[in-house]
């Protein structure tokens, strides 16, 4: 698809921000349209499916994370939530309710760009990871299909963001081998981990009993402190049918 075919949502309340961050994104060649009512955002998410979303967390009529937990389900574009700089647990709580990454307020747009054009690239498809060659693995009654972005657990389709399948197959597909928050952090996102970020184990968490994996002593995606996450092939593979 040609970048120029991209539409892009922007939920905000500031108008005279909006405007602005429309003018910087469609000079460089994407389609903006504004919602500014948060009332209002969820149904018009749902009914025009755009490419992606950057939704402000603090608006009129409903909150972002709201909107967020309400779309989730039925919208599979990636959203980008914007959170003010201090508000760490408004950051967490944005990943949980499905967002695929944030940037604090105030951003520069060239920042924002650039984050914009990473999901995009990502929900194109699985090409920025690992392990190009393989489409589909499987691990017992676990299988992970990069082709069709979905996994399956006892052959029950496993509800996952964007954000957490292409860490899920990140992972998976690396099975065996310790991957550092660096690691994955630049695989995912393009950009050098700053060690603060903490939207990699907030994935981590949600991802683990989705794929039956016990979060409180998990077996199959283990933390490794001081070193980063490892996927085990053998326990996923003992999972009980």
């Amino acid at each position: 698809m040609e970048q120029e075919a991209w539409q892009i949502l922007i939920v905000e309340d500031d108008q005279r921000l909006a405007e602005l961050t429309r003018e910087y994104l469609e000079s460089n060649g994407l389609k903006v349209a504004i919602e500014s009512n948060g009332a209002q955002a969820a149904a018009r998410i749902l009914k025009e499916q755009p490419d992606l979303v950057v939704l402000d967390l603090m608006l009129p009529g409903e909150d972002g994370l709201s909107i967020c937990r309400k779309v989730r389900g039925r919208y599979d574009g990636p959203i980008l939530m914007l959170t003010a700089r201090s508000d760490d647990m408004d950051q967490v709580l944005g990943l949980e309710m499905g967002a695929d990454d944030y940037v604090c307020k105030p951003v520069r747009p060239r920042v924002l760009l650039a984050r914009i054009r990473a999901l995009l690239r990502r929900s194109e498809g699985p090409e920025v990871l690992a392990a190009e060659s393989q489409r589909r693995l499987e691990f017992g009654v676990l299988v992970i299909d990069s082709a069709m972005r979905e996994a399956w657990l006892r052959e029950q389709s496993i509800e996952l963001t964007s954000a957490e399948f292409d860490l899920l197959w990140l992972l998976a597909s690396n099975a065996g081998r310790i991957l550092s928050r660096e690691e994955i952090f630049t695989a995912l996102r393009g950009i050098e981990y700053d060690g603060l970020d903490r939207s990699i184990d907030v994935r981590i968490s949600r991802i683990r009993p989705k794929i039956g994996d016990d979060p409180m002593h998990p077996r199959l995606i283990k933390t490794v402190r001081s070193k980063g996450y490892l996927f085990v092939a053998e326990a996923a593979e003992g999972l009980a049918s």
